[in-house]
């Protein structure tokens, strides 16, 4: 039969195999569902998390004259532009001007003021969309009348407005219009400090906001002509302009800083789903292992009839190939519908509604991930299994299992490189995916060592006097044991937790108890540069003894470093002092909680040319040194400085820190404000408060502890989302479990059944498993918990720049229900063994 060419005639050998294949797989997939669970978790979270991110970008640029209120914006700090410039934006197309601003909005009596995000507008606005009023029609241009504002659902709820109601904002007195219920432009304007409030562009001067060095932003939307480039049309009139100070955006990317958010996020979710699907391709080992298994005797009945060890692969390659693509399959399927339930569920959490079709790009990426993980993982088990001769296949359960050839362990080699520049070639950020790679693959070669090393120790250490601790410890290292797949897939799975939870701790910690020791009670913003003395007076009448500090504040953008323009630099995401408006100060003495890290503090009585003080982390981003030059707009005149030295920055300190400090001599001459911070007991809140409103109405207070409640539940969400994703990872290192006692189960049975044969009882041998199990998630856990650590400290202390504050009892009750889930699932994985009769284990041998 060895010559029979219906098992080895070249021109049937493509067709067999699957014809033999699809008839065993008639008799269902018990064998295989295991790894079809395991690459469905995996597949599904990373289609889920790349949909859901990918979709939301889609929504942005599907979005993008939405957000941005217009094709092309231009945006001024703290001035406006002039005739000439508004000259050049008309002759584009139609040019609406929107004013932002702080201010505290509050009631006709003055009893209650609340800091609100203001935004006036002039007649045109909205250039695109629909503006609309609770129980209002909607609105597509001069919706909002002078000497009126309509106020965001929260302020009104906060301060009791209603529509006829007076409301106060700096000096000027507006009639409550109604409740915004749609907002077109809302979204593209990122993160505020308070609810918001619409009054018109007219009523502006009225408040008495817009003094000299007072902080707004001037915002100059055009609509362009149909099939006009708004690309083309922001870099020509930022060409124009050069000087200018102007920030120019295109409705390409409409809300910029919420898809660098998105694209962040999505990319950190992207590298837990990977890893979760890692932990599944343990499972995917361990499931194809225990099928095989128990194919044991057919494979070595078919070797017996003369099949070849490439017949052997290629069947179960066939089996193991269709169940995959299936598992696959239903993962995309799930994680093309995770956009949609997202949207149902949870819509109020997203930027802006996601694009519900397909985002074939995402889901083609995690069909790639999904396949060549089960190829990676899959191999090597069938390799082991094609290569045995008959004879030791059918005394499988004491014999070792052959290595495989160099070819197969090449391309299980090249399926991993696949996966590795995949997931950097779709990376924002590839210096930390590559970091993230690293450590993962560290950390999987870690576990596969302490997997060696327990066996190891296991069998060379003395035995113990206990009949069922001689068992527990002989089960860690038998031929066959499951040690090396629990360690890995459960290590990776509870590593992961444990640093999501050390991280989460900590930035618990911060909000709850560091920040709030050193917090200030306000910060006051917009105080008149005249006005500095008498509110100084001010608070040491109504607090004595409070602890205040003032600094000058000016606004303004980096235009230009080492004369490069900033627009032509591309210094990837680190480079945050370029993006936007960059609050400015000028001081003579170092400023507290700040680290000099490079460079010499100029002296107190400085009188030569502009020097700067830059935060060190910056400098390190854009690559500068002591020497070099920064040049920043203030009110539109370009101002150039030096490096002078370089700074660390306590930004946790919470008091006024700014990444850009200017020497004595270069700003004193410009309008600006001051900025205060103050520390006041609570009798002396309310007191401070009202002769704020009386003394200075245009100047903004800001309360800590409410910025520190929004912060925390952004904080809360992001924990969400990453818990969520984490929870995959957990998931699919409990089925690696489930397919590490499946794959050792036949030897399991045969074990309890000899046991039972020389006396002992089901309770004996239960003992044994729980030991077993026991000592297996106390050392897996045990290393999660220091790896999490290390891995927790690095995120907070070196990434976030936070202190070390972790609350160790959520983290080590994490891990603890991490091992004590594996010793329940090791003792329900054995109970079928333990439950088998011998007689009928016997028949069959």
């Amino acid at each position: 039969m060895a010559g029979d060419d219906r098992f080895s005639g070249r021109g049937v050998r493509l067709n067999l195999p699957l014809r033999l294949a699809l008839r065993e797989l008639r008799g269902g997939l018990t064998g295989l569902r295991l790894l079809a669970v395991c690459l469905i978790l995996g597949v599904a979270a990373l289609a889920g998390v790349g949909s859901l991110a990918s979709a939301i970008n889609a929504g942005l640029a599907e979005r993008g004259q939405l957000l941005l209120g217009g094709d092309v914006e231009a945006r001024l700090s703290s001035r406006f532009a002039s005739g000439d410039e508004r000259a050049r934006f008309d002759r584009e197309g139609v040019v609406s001007n929107v004013v932002r601003l702080r201010a505290m909005a509050g009631t006709a009596d003055g009893a209650d003021r609340l800091l609100a995000e203001v935004k006036a507008v002039d007649a045109r606005w909205p250039l695109y969309g629909n503006f609309r009023r609770v129980d209002g029609p909607s609105c597509r241009a001069g919706c909002i009348a002078p000497g009126t504002a309509v106020v965001a659902p929260a302020l009104a709820e906060r301060l009791g407005l209603k529509t006829g109601d007076t409301l106060m904002i700096g000096e000027a007195r507006l009639r409550v219009a109604g409740v915004v219920a749609e907002e077109p432009d809302a979204a593209g304007e990122g993160f505020g400090f308070g609810p918001g409030v619409l009054m018109a562009r007219d009523d502006v001067e009225a408040t008495g906001l817009l003094q000299p060095g007072a902080q707004f932003r001037s915002l100059y939307r055009i609509k362009l002509p149909p099939r006009a480039d708004a690309v083309a049309v922001a870099k020509r009139l930022e060409a124009e302009a050069p000087d200018a100070g102007f920030q120019f955006r295109d409705s390409s990317n409409g809300a910029p800083s919420t898809r660098r958010f998105v694209d962040r996020l999505g990319q950190f979710l992207t590298l837990v789903g990977l890893t979760a699907l890692v932990v599944a391709g343990v499972g995917v080992a361990g499931g194809v292992s225990a099928y095989l298994g128990a194919k044991t005797r057919t494979i070595a009945t078919l070797k017996t009839l003369g099949a070849d060890t490439a017949t052997i692969r290629a069947i179960y390659l066939w089996q193991i190939g269709l169940v995959a693509l299936g598992a696959v399959a239903i993962g995309l399927a799930i994680g093309a519908a995770t956009p949609w339930i997202v949207a149902r569920l949870a819509a109020a959490s997203l930027p802006v509604p996601p694009v519900l079709t397909p985002q074939w790009g995402a889901l083609a990426t995690a069909a790639a991930y999904g396949v060549l993980i089960a190829l990676a993982f899959a191999l090597w088990p069938l390799a082991q299994a094609a290569r045995m001769p008959a004879a030791r296949l059918f005394r499988s359960l004491t014999e070792r299992r052959d290595r495989p050839t160099p070819g197969m362990i090449a391309a299980i080699v090249g399926a991993g490189l696949a996966i590795v520049g995949i997931t950097v070639a779709n990376a924002t950020d590839r210096l930390f995916v590559l970091g993230f790679v690293g450590a993962a693959l560290a950390l999987i070669g870690l576990l596969w060592a302490l997997a060696g090393l327990v066996r190891w120790t296991a069998a060379r250490v003395p035995r113990p006097r206990g009949t069922l601790a001689r068992l527990a410890l002989g089960n860690l290292h038998r031929p066959g044991a499951p040690t090396r797949q629990l360690i890995v897939a459960l290590g990776l799975g509870l590593t992961l937790f444990a640093t999501l939870a050390v991280i989460e701790t900590n930035f618990t910690g911060q909000i709850s108890r560091t920040l709030p020791d050193k917090a200030p009670t306000f910060f006051v913003i917009d105080i008149p540069n005249d006005g500095r003395a008498g509110f100084e007076a001010m608070v040491a009448q109504q607090a004595p003894g409070a602890a205040m500090t003032v600094v000058p504040s000016l606004r303004g953008p980096v235009t230009a470093v080492n004369g490069v323009p900033a627009s032509q630099i591309d210094a990837g995401p680190d480079a945050w002092i370029l993006r936007g408006d960059r609050g400015l100060s000028y001081a003579a003495d170092f400023p507290p909680n700040n680290e000099l890290v490079s460079g010499t503090w100029w002296p107190r009585d400085y009188a030569g040319p502009p020097l700067i003080s830059i935060d060190d982390d910056a400098a390190r981003a854009l690559g500068l040194k002591i020497g070099d030059s920064i040049t920043v707009s203030v009110l539109g005149v370009e101002l150039t400085a030096k490096i002078a030295s370089t700074r660390k920055i306590d930004w946790q300190s919470l008091g006024f820190n700014f990444a850009i400090l200017f020497a004595p001599g270069s700003l004193e001459a410009a309008p600006h404000g001051w900025m205060a911070t103050l520390a006041v007991t609570p009798a002396q809140e309310r007191g401070i408060q009202s002769a704020l409103a009386a003394q200075f109405p245009t100047a903004s207070v800001v309360r800590v502890k409410d910025v520190l409640g929004q912060v925390a539940e952004l904080l809360g969400q992001l924990s969400a989302a990453i818990r969520a994703a984490a929870g995959v990872t957990v998931a699919a290192g409990i089925a690696v479990l489930i397919g590490a006692l499946a794959a050792g189960a036949r030897a399991r049975t045969y074990d309890s059944v000899l046991l039972k044969l020389l006396g002992a009882t089901r309770g004996q041998v239960a003992r044994a498993t729980l030991a077993e199990y026991g000592l297996l998630a106390l050392v897996v856990s045990g290393l999660a918990l220091l790896l999490g650590a290390g891995a927790g400290w690095y995120v907070i202390t070196q990434v976030f720049k936070l202190e070390w504050q972790p609350e160790w009892g959520p983290v080590v009750a994490t891990v603890l229900t991490g091992g004590l889930v594996t010793v329940l699932l090791g003792l329900a994985g054995s109970w079928r063994a333990l439950s088998a009769r011998p007689n009928a284990v016997l028949r069959d041998l």
